[in-house]
């Protein structure tokens, strides 16, 4: 690459993300449906639409974008995680790998005002999904190789549940996390101190216990007669 394309590619970087963080301020501000695209443009320090629109297409393209952009970190944050906990023990216990679920969240949006931004902004799309938000975490911050690793881990420690009753768990403690951590964000201080550690230890514990929880005979007597009992292998 020639120093002018170099340059060029540089520039365009560098627009695509003041137009991604001037989005993500104005949704964690105002609300996903009340952000117009002239706004994010002039926010952005740019001139006209077509700036947003060269590099994104369109709206959806430009939410689609800050998705997958935080999706990396969040996974990268989970796959050091994981690293650091498997080398302390092969057999992590359950509390530890539910720590996995909240804490990437939790720790970038600690260290970083626009990673919190976007927690405010877009958690509750899984929390109030009406789609499998097990399905979408898998496909966002939650999959990925790390959250495929973890996934493992964690149905390896739940053989109590079947593979319908482990799904609706999980669905679950998706909404619940993702709520709980969005209404966190909005939170004067939140991420910060005694009190932020507090919420996060206790979400964990909520994830735990919820995961943990046996089934009940009634619920695994409707499971047999619905033939939700198949356990996966």
């Amino acid at each position: 690459m020639n120093p002018t394309q170099d340059g060029q590619k540089s520039r365009s970087s560098a627009t695509q993300k003041s137009i991604m963080l001037a989005a993500e301020k104005l949704i964690a501000a105002k609300g996903i449906e009340n952000v117009s695209i002239r706004e994010i443009v002039k926010a952005a320090g740019q001139k006209n639409e077509s700036a947003l629109q060269y590099h994104f297409g369109d709206f959806r393209g430009l939410v689609e974008s800050i998705r997958q952009n935080r999706d990396k970190e969040t996974h990268a944050k989970r796959g050091v995680l994981l690293d650091e906990l498997l080398h302390k023990s092969i057999k992590p216990s359950l509390r530890d790998l539910c720590c996995l679920m909240a804490s990437p969240t939790f720790i970038l949006a600690k260290k970083n005002p626009g990673f919190r931004r976007y927690v405010v902004g877009f958690s509750h799309e899984l929390a109030l999904t009406n789609k499998s938000a097990f399905t979408l975490a898998s496909q966002a911050g939650g999959g990925g190789e790390s959250g495929e690793r973890t996934g493992k881990l964690l149905r390896a420690a739940l053989q109590h549940l079947t593979e319908a009753s482990y799904r609706r768990r999980m669905e679950s403690v998706i909404r619940l996390a993702a709520i709980s951590l969005g209404h966190h964000a909005r939170q004067k201080n939140a991420f910060r101190g005694q009190a932020a550690e507090l919420f996060f230890n206790n979400l964990v514990d909520e994830i735990t216990g919820l995961l943990m929880a046996p089934v009940s005979p009634e619920t695994r007597s409707l499971e047999t007669s619905m033939n939700l009992v198949k356990v996966s292998k």
